[in-house]
């Protein structure tokens, strides 16, 4: 039987990112592992080391609440993590999104994000992928080819690197955000397409793909850079959408009277112009 299994890579992973320092054990001599010991979890968890070692080869499935808590406390997960490993105990029939899930976003919803003329508003998918967004979030990103992906477009774009201020942390937090949605469903299809391509095109991706660091979606600042209107300093804010499981509505804002509400402001006048353009060109 195979000891590789959503659960035990990622206990595994997060052993491994532990020194016995990190947790108040000693250190003696020069250590095989380059983490902590199945047998140091174990001790710390309060469960014996068989159990422990069960656990990370898939061969205990319904491990008790106390269990799970005792195991996220010994591997110091912050709550996000937590949460992750939550959703990997459960049987995989009650943490998967809606199999109905798809790419179409409500009628409801764009109306909403397209009467919103100061703000970049989009949906993602489970995957990162962008399903809709509204005028001003497309002129946002007109430096994509194509914008189509958040993942894609931060480590395969060449345009990301230049996009995202602080690159290294848009890339870290875009893949942890991966991993957090993987959790609710790692039989996802489409999930798995998005991390088979950057593990095989991005060796940055790859490796912070087998850290295994959880991150959810919900609210931080951002430093942009646009080819057009210069630097963005920006609050994001996401929203899960009911009604359509695994989507989630981002929305951009800038501080009133600051530099980037101004740029916002020239964003989307030269995205108008464009539109009136384009209207025009179209014979009557």
């Amino acid at each position: 039987m195979s000891d590789s299994t959503p659960l035990g890579d990622f206990l595994r992973a997060r052993r491994d990112a532990l020194k016995p320092q990190d947790v108040g054990l000693p250190e003696y001599g020069r250590r095989r592992v380059k983490g902590l010991r199945r047998e140091e979890v174990a001790m710390l968890a309060g469960m014996s080391s068989d159990y422990y070692v069960r656990l990370e080869q898939g061969r205990e499935s319904s491990p008790s609440p106390q269990v799970v808590e005792a195991v996220a406390r010994a591997l110091r997960l912050d709550a996000d993590a937590t949460e992750h490993l939550w959703r990997l105990v459960q049987a995989p029939e009650t943490r998967r999104w809606s199999r109905a899930e798809g790419t179409s976003v409500s009628p409801q919803l764009l109306q909403l994000m397209s009467a919103w003329s100061t703000s970049p508003a989009f949906v993602l998918g489970p995957a990162l992928d962008i399903l809709a967004g509204n005028t001003l979030a497309a002129a946002l990103h007109e430096g994509f080819t194509p914008a189509d992906n958040l993942a894609r477009m931060v480590f395969l774009d060449p345009a990301g690197r230049n996009f995202y201020q602080e690159w290294e942390r848009a890339a870290h937090s875009c893949v942890a955000e991966l991993r957090f949605a993987y959790g609710h469903d790692p039989e996802s299809v489409r999930i798995g397409e998005v991390v088979a391509e950057l593990s095989a095109q991005s060796p940055e991706f790859a490796d912070l793909w087998g850290r295994h660091d959880v991150k959810a979606k919900t609210q931080d600042v951002k430093h942009l850079r646009h080819r057009e209107v210069g630097d963005l300093h920006i609050q994001f804010s996401s929203f899960a959408v009911n009604g359509a499981p695994g989507q989630q509505l981002v929305v951009y804002q800038a501080e009133p009277a600051t530099p980037t509400a101004a740029a916002f402001d020239r964003l989307r006048e030269r995205a108008e112009q464009r539109l009136r353009a384009e209207s025009d060109a179209v014979p009557r």
